[in-house]
């Protein structure tokens, strides 16, 4: 059994998908599929949708579309990691879901995903799932037009388009005319002046600088150095960053709410009892998909009502932390 997505290429349906499909008669029995109503694995029911996506009938497919954008996350993720998922379907969930940085995490780094899907993403999407996608140096490489496409998404920020080889229009200066009397200075001073390493941006410096000197820069640079080496792979060199005397509480709530941020990042933040003391970075760690869940269910007892409420019904945490919330909630109300 075989289906055709919509540039007309054939999809084939695996064996245990067309059995189930074989067993439904009427357009009522359909239907409920589309809307999700009948039992059967999440895996096959997003193969299934797709399915109804790529048909000829409008009414199943209006209601396989509205079913695949309400699926809970957890189901979505399942797909996006097996490695057998084919990449039209990957490509049709970037479509709908490339907002939700649990979705998109692993869907990004599946070996199928196509390029076609990774130039949708660059385009579109915006946050942690834009820097995510911008910080993968095996998939950028691909083409350059991902690098083009993520530079010219007005949703990028600034350091991902300067990391990319983006280079900030300068608009020039008018010269002034030269004295007279300064002209033989000026002359000489051509001959000795040095290279223009000075106005070399700090990140082409970042390019060709060593491990050991960024390391030293992390520990002692501006905010702009800060902000491009939180973002290196190198744990010493951004771990570094959040060692460093200057850096703000706000750089480091920053760096607690990107969900791209690593466990080693995490962990430090967690350490210093001056940064989780504060409300706004209690409520970031709880949502951080990579802070521990103990960690997490104990700031979770600091949080409102109302952001209790928000986790409670959140598909951007894992489930039991929607859990925790709803017994906090109800215990709340006794």
């Amino acid at each position: 059994m075989s289906a055709v997505d919509e540039k007309g290429e054939k999809f084939k349906v695996p064996t245990e998908v067309a059995r189930i499909m074989k067993q439904w008669g009427g357009h009522q029995v359909k239907l409920a599929a589309a809307r999700g109503s009948l039992p059967m694995s999440g895996v096959n029911l997003v193969t299934v949708l797709f399915i109804f996506c790529h048909g000829t009938d409008e009414e199943l497919k209006k209601e396989a579309l509205k079913t695949l954008k309400d699926l809970s996350p957890a189901i979505l993720t399942t797909v996006c990691t097996r490695k057998e998922t084919h990449p039209q379907i990957l490509d049709l969930i970037a479509k709908l879901h490339y907002g939700n940085m649990k979705v998109m995490e692993p869907l990004l780094k599946h070996t199928l995903v196509s390029l076609k899907t990774l130039l949708f993403v660059a385009e579109h999407a915006r946050g942690d799932v834009l820097d995510l996608l911008a910080n993968n140096d095996t998939v950028i490489n691909k083409t350059s037009a991902l690098r083009t496409l993520i530079i010219d998404n007005p949703h990028a920020e600034k350091v991902t388009k300067l990391r990319l080889g983006w280079q900030e229009e300068v608009a020039p200066e008018a010269e002034p005319e030269p004295k007279v009397e300064d002209s033989a200075d000026a002359a000489l001073a051509d001959d000795s002046a040095p290279e223009d390493e000075v106005n070399q941006s700090k990140y082409q410096q970042l390019l060709v600088m060593p491990v050991s000197e960024k390391i030293k820069m992390a520990l002692t640079g501006d905010k702009e150095w800060r902000t491009l080496l939180i973002r290196e792979s190198n744990k010493l060199v951004c771990s570094a960053v959040l060692k460093n005397p200057r850096i703000t509480e706000g750089e480091v709530l920053m760096v607690a709410k990107s969900r791209s941020s690593s466990e080693e990042l995490i962990r430090l933040i967690l350490l210093n009892r001056d940064w989780t003391k504060l409300y706004e970075m209690k409520k970031a760690l709880v949502e951080h998909p990579r802070t521990p869940l103990l960690d997490a269910m104990r700031f979770m007892t600091f949080l409102s009502e109302k952001d209790l409420r928000d986790l409670a019904k959140s598909r951007n945490v894992t489930q039991a932390i929607t859990n925790n919330a709803r017994r906090i909630l109800m215990s709340k109300k006794h």
